[in-house]
C-alpha cells in the first residue's frame, strides 16, 4: 500500500472531542463507554505491535513516513516532550499488516543522540527494535483521546472519530521516548465495537484547551 503523502515538517494529531488524563487511564472507563477489549488495547501497558500481530495473525510491519530533526522545538507534541532533552528527532509511521492493511498511525519523539543506539533499523517497529536488544522498559500511558482527523480518515479509509493515546517509555529511570498513537476503526473486525461515545458519557474527561490541540 502506497503511503499517503505527509509533509515532513508536521505530524498529525487528532482534534479531540474529549480527552482523559492519567487518572482516567489508571481508573479505566465504564464498559458502557468503552468495551473491555478496546480498553486492553488502549489503556493496557502491553506492546501494541505485538497485540496487532496477535489480533490479525499477520506480521506487523512499519511503513516509515518521516524522520525529522526538530532541534529544541516542542513540535506541538504532548507536554511530556519537555522530559526529553534536545535536540530531538521525530519519527512518523503507519503500523500495518504484511498484506498492507493500515491499523495504526504513530509519531514518536527521541533525543537525537539516542536514535542510532535504539533504532538501528528505522524500518522495524519500536517494540521489535527494543525487545531485540533486551531493553527493559516501562510504558506509562499519560493520556487518551477521542477525536477527528480528515487525513487519518483518508489514510485509513475509515470514517468517523478515532481513539488515540500518548505515553512515555522509561528505561533505567529515565524517559526514552514519547509516543502518540491513533488506531484505525478497522480493528472492530477483531475487537468488536468500541461502543458509541455520547457527550454525557464523557463528563469525567477534561475539556479541551484548543490552544494546545491544533488540527494539522
Amino acid at each position: 500500500m502506497a503511503s499517503t503523502s505527509i509533509c515532513n515538517t508536521a505530524w498529525h494529531s487528532l482534534t479531540p472531542l474529549w480527552q482523559g488524563d492519567r487518572e482516567t487511564v489508571q481508573q479505566g472507563l465504564p464498559q458502557t463507554q468503552m468495551a473491555a477489549a478496546w480498553q486492553m488495547l488502549l489503556l493496557g501497558d502491553g506492546s501494541p505491535t505485538r497485540h496487532l500481530q496477535l489480533l490479525t495473525g499477520e506480521q506487523t510491519e512499519v511503513d516509515l513516513i518521516d524522520m525529522s530533526n526538530i532541534g529544541m522545538d516542542s513540535d506541538s507534541a504532548p507536554e511530556e516532550i519537555q522530559l526529553l532533552s534536545g535536540p530531538r528527532l521525530r519519527r512518523q509511521v503507519w503500523l500495518q499488516t504484511a498484506s498492507g492493511q493500515r491499523l495504526a498511525y504513530a509519531t514518536s519523539w527521541w533525543q537525537a543522540k539516542q536514535v542510532d543506539e535504539y533504532l538501528q533499523n528505522r524500518n522495524l517497529p519500536i517494540w521489535a527494535s527494543l525487545s531485540g536488544r533486551r531493553t527493559e522498559l516501562y510504558r506509562e500511558i499519560r493520556g487518551i483521546y477521542y477525536g477527528k482527523s480528515a487525513l487519518l480518515e483518508s489514510a485509513f479509509s475509515q470514517t468517523g472519530s478515532f481513539w488515540g493515546r500518548h505515553y512515555l517509555f522509561w528505561h533505567q529511570g529515565q524517559p526514552l521516548t514519547l509516543i502518540y498513537e491513533v488506531f484505525s476503526p478497522y480493528l472492530r473486525k477483531y475487537l468488536g465495537s468500541e461502543v458509541t461515545c455520547r457527550q454525557e458519557q464523557f463528563t469525567t474527561f477534561q475539556r479541551i484547551d484548543e490552544s494546545h490541540h491544533v488540527s494539522r
